[in-house]
């Protein structure tokens, strides 16, 4: 007798997120996609500051304004300030992120990790191989080769937003997932390629500093008062070890607790994101874009952006190379997982996300600015080229997203239908027999009241006072 064996499922990728996380997930979008909004703004200012001739003078001299103590060395320009002090706060926020995700969310599954991670990674490997084997081609510079590896989650959900499709909540995690491991290897490649000196003695000095941070933490010491001046003091003393300084923030970052203990509603790391966010959204990086953006763009700057070897670099990596990287690598995990995509989702969705992955403002700039310093024009080059790429990226997302948006919206309907009202969309209750219980009281009314209605419609017609088709009815108590 041959035993009977159940067939094996095939497993799902970019499935229905979890409750918890669904309700994470959305309040981080909600917030990045205000924080989009005001990015869009503040770089559109940008270019019209610096574009008007009776303007430039003055964006120039902000821009290079100087403030700070320079005993401390940190005499720095009003832009040096948005990139480099600012944008910690930005990083700061990243490693919250990627320390829940890697604890408490996706990440934390590593069958439900790979496809994000790897796909975000081939998403940086792509674009830079497009960018290196352009610029050998060309005969360009190789110096730019981080510059189109980075995703900016703001800008491409303020398309979203601007576009007004309804991309799925799988789709929308899949994104923010992919930025969150974008952010933590753009990290990672400013720590090692943009290093030229190091002072040992600040480095220890922060260090140091990033040890007393993460005893306080463990220790459970509470107070802005102690954790704001710290963080501040280890920022600078980053700074000057020659390090980029951002990368204080994101080690501070990782350092949060982001599970809960028993009598904790949220853990300190959610809290901390929670308040720290919008700061970060809606102020740190539209300043940073307001002062990074500003590039000269006219006929003959955009003809140079497809005809120089670096910045057709930068423009292929971030339209060709990510949607490449990042489609292929999401395409050949579930083909070796012998996974499949979720039910509703087709391939075309993924590269459609891959492609809107494309738009990379805020991390590019900065790793621009890094690529190409001590070459004014060249970076401001580089710049209009990101900026050029990141439009590319999102007009061509734009277009495939507009095609399935009827799809979208109708799964968008599906997670969000709640008819028995109790706060819980259905499609999380479908296991629960309370909720078809509920649904069957619901429905039960819903046939009483109509048997009743029928009735009543029954015995008006069995009295002839049913209305007559036509239009035809009573005036002044007479027949029409």
């Amino acid at each position: 007798m041959t035993a009977h064996r159940t067939p094996n499922t095939a497993r799902k990728v970019l499935g229905r997120l979890s409750l918890p996380e669904r309700a994470i997930v959305a309040d981080a979008l909600r917030t990045e996609t205000v924080g989009g909004v005001l990015l869009l703004v503040a770089a559109l200012t940008a270019l019209t500051w610096a574009n008007i001739p009776a303007l430039h003078h003055s964006y120039e001299s902000v821009s290079h304004f100087r403030l700070g103590p320079g005993a401390l060395g940190l005499n720095l320009s009003v832009a040096h300030w948005a990139a480099d002090g600012l944008l910690a706060v930005f990083f700061f926020v990243a490693g919250i992120e990627l320390k829940r995700e890697l604890v408490a969310g996706d990440l934390r599954d590593p069958r439900a990790a790979v496809l994000p991670v790897v796909a975000a990674l081939c998403g940086m490997a792509v674009p830079a191989l497009v960018y290196t084997l352009t610029n050998l081609a060309g005969h360009g510079s190789g110096q730019g080769w981080a510059v189109p590896t980075a995703t900016d989650i703001a800008f491409a959900l303020a398309v979203l937003a601007v576009i007004g499709t309804s991309l799925p909540g799988a789709l929308r995690a899949f994104l923010l997932t992919l930025a969150v491991v974008d952010d933590l290897f753009a990290i990672l490649i400013i720590a090692i390629f943009f290093t030229d000196r190091i002072n040992f003695a600040t480095l220890g000095g922060a260090v140091a500093g990033l040890v007393v941070f993460w005893l306080l933490l463990r220790k459970g010491v509470r107070g802005w008062y102690v954790y704001v001046p710290l963080a501040v003091t280890n920022w600078a003393l980053m700074y000057n070890s020659g390090v980029h300084a951002t990368i204080a923030g994101v080690a501070m970052g990782l350092m949060m607790r982001c599970t809960t203990r028993e009598g904790e509603q949220h853990s300190p790391g959610e809290h901390i994101e929670h308040l720290v966010r919008p700061l970060s959204a809606g102020l740190v990086v539209p300043l940073f874009a307001l002062f990074s953006a500003g590039v000269p763009v006219s006929g003959r700057a955009l003809g140079d952006v497809f005809t120089r070897p670096e910045t057709l670099g930068v423009v292929l990596g971030l339209v060709v190379g990510k949607a490449l990287g990042i489609f292929g690598g999401a395409w050949l995990t579930v083909r070796f997982t012998r996974a499949s995509l979720s039910d509703g989702l087709a391939w075309a969705d993924v590269f459609a996300v891959a492609a809107l992955a494309g738009i990379g403002f805020t991390v590019s700039l900065l790793i621009g600015e890094l690529a190409f310093d001590g070459d004014a024009v060249l970076t401001d080059e580089v710049k209009a080229a990101v900026l050029t790429g990141s439009l590319i990226a999102a007009m061509g997302a734009t277009v495939l997203l507009k095609i399935r948006n009827t799809k979208y919206r109708n799964l968008c309907a599906d997670e969000e239908r709640d008819e028995d009202q109790d706060g819980i969309p259905d499609i999380y209750e479908q296991d629960d027999p309370a909720y078809h219980l509920r649904m069957a009281a619901i429905h039960e009314r819903k046939a009483v009241e109509h048997r009743r209605i029928a009735a009543e419609k029954a015995a008006a017609a069995r009295h002839g006072r049913t209305e007559v088709p036509g239009g035809a009815g009573e005036e002044d108590g007479r027949p029409a």
